[in-house]
């Protein structure tokens, strides 16, 4: 039987499941591959000994073990970050080798340089771990969805968040006490910054706006706002309006431009986005031919992710086999027709708002912050404010029909600077109805 030999750099949570994931599905692998997968060697610098089942791998502290080895077909690097795993994954292609990787934050940042590297020496890139975990997100947009024009992509990308905000939703708890909650849990890392900030879904989104639109995207393409600033108060009004709030990865195909956001949105609880909760993804696509597909799952742990990870394995193994290497070309599009995205500015987007907006509660000064509003041409569909203690700050919030952000900024610039605005104005798009 004919083997496919693998080295593996780092093995830690989502190494270990990949690792647990090739050995305990051996037999049903070689039965769909008609091969043995092997995981020849692994690289890393803590772990000094292996579990018994692996008692056969190779054990290094140098990467330069695997990348030098003859007989290993695919390098799998999940050491995470930037560097030394940019390097790793460069100089494994240079010695030929195929690459695995589940490492998003180096493809939204640095994919162009290794895809085209890995063209330059006919090898694959496979990086189905990168978004979704276990959710066979990259293979659907590339593969299954290869016939449509990508009209949109929306979607909940990072569990951590969406545990958070269903928290607060479901139970009324403020957001730092969640966040603490989530990182005694293991949800949350101990500098959850990238998850709550909206940093690790926009390194997602980037990745997938690349391979619907045939369009290089970088992080800095991205504009990215996270959920730190949601308060109690922010939910519950968001119930009022029958929304619940999420933090979505949103991009919109306009023809000649494409939008790239990541940000706090009020989405109506009748969309399908509105009832993912926990610590659960879900990406929807809109294809010209196919109309609305959604895809829900697990988007982190070891053993989903695992499980992306050796899809990707098994792939290029396949490939390998039939002497059909980039058979699927890594970004769907073929490398020499992908180029660079014209990103459409965010003062041009257009969508309904929600405004929280902080004041002293004297006369006339709400018919104030509507003139502002109607200076700049925002017309506002609902007005609601709270019961509040005497000579306490009251809480004004507004539900505008479509607006322009350009106006919308220029108009809290204004709102704020009043003398009677005693905090910053919390501002929320809100997802129309028919998204």
């Amino acid at each position: 039987m004919k083997t496919i030999q693998v080295g593996l750099i780092g093995f830690g949570t989502v190494g270990s499941g990949l690792a647990q994931t090739l050995f305990e599905q051996k037999e049903r692998l070689q039965k769909k591959t008609g091969a043995e997968i092997v995981l020849t060697q692994i690289a890393d610098i803590v772990t000094e000994t292996l579990p018994e089942q692996f008692a056969d791998v190779k054990l290094t502290k140098d990467a330069n073990d695997i990348f030098t080895n003859p007989d290993i077909d695919i390098v799998v690097e999940l050491i995470g970050g930037m560097e030394p795993a940019r390097t790793f994954m460069l100089e494994a292609i240079k010695h030929g080798k195929h690459v695995v990787t589940a490492n998003k934050a180096l493809l939204s940042v640095h994919g162009k340089e290794i895809f085209e590297a890995a063209v330059a020496n006919n090898v694959e890139v496979g990086f189905e771990a990168s978004v979704g975990g276990g959710i066979p997100i990259i293979k659907s947009l590339k593969e299954g969805l290869v016939a449509n024009r990508i009209n949109s992509i929306m979607g909940i990308m990072n569990g951590t968040a969406n545990y958070i905000l269903t928290k607060m939703s479901d139970e009324g708890v403020p957001y730092n006490d969640v966040l603490k909650e989530a990182q005694e849990l293991g949800f949350a890392e101990a500098d959850p910054t990238y998850d709550v900030e909206g940093i690790d879904t926009a390194h997602k989104l980037a990745i997938l706006m690349t391979i619907a639109y045939g369009k290089h995207v970088h992080l800095d393409d991205i504009n990215t706002e996270g959920i730190s600033k949601i308060k109690p108060i922010d939910i519950e009004f968001a119930k009022e309006f029958g929304c619940r709030i999420k933090l979505l990865a949103i991009s919109r195909h306009h023809g000649d431009h494409v939008e790239a956001r990541v940000h706090p949105t009020m989405v109506p609880k009748t969309h399908m986005l509105a009832n993912i909760n926990g610590a659960y993804n879900a990406i929807q696509f809109n294809g010209d031919t196919v109309g609305n597909v959604l895809l829900y799952g697990l988007g982190a742990g070891m053993m989903p992710t695992g499980s992306a990870v050796a899809a990707d394995v098994i792939d290029i193994g396949r490939n390998i086999l039939c002497n059909s290497v980039n058979r699927v070309p890594a970004l769907s599009y073929l490398p020499e027709t992908i180029g660079s995205p014209n990103i459409t500015p965010m003062s041009d987007l257009t969508c309904p708002y929600y405004f929280r907006i902080t004041v002293i509660d004297t006369p006339g000064v709400l018919a104030t912050i509507a003139g502002i509003f109607s200076k700049h041409s925002i017309s506002i569909k609902s007005v609601m404010q709270k019961s509040h203690n005497e000579n306490e700050p009251v809480s004004i919030v507004m539900h505008s029909h479509t607006a322009n952000e350009a106006a919308v900024q220029d108009s809290i610039a204004e709102i704020d600077a009043l003398d009677v605005c005693t905090k910053a104005t919390v501002k929320i798009r809100i997802l129309a109805e028919d998204e």
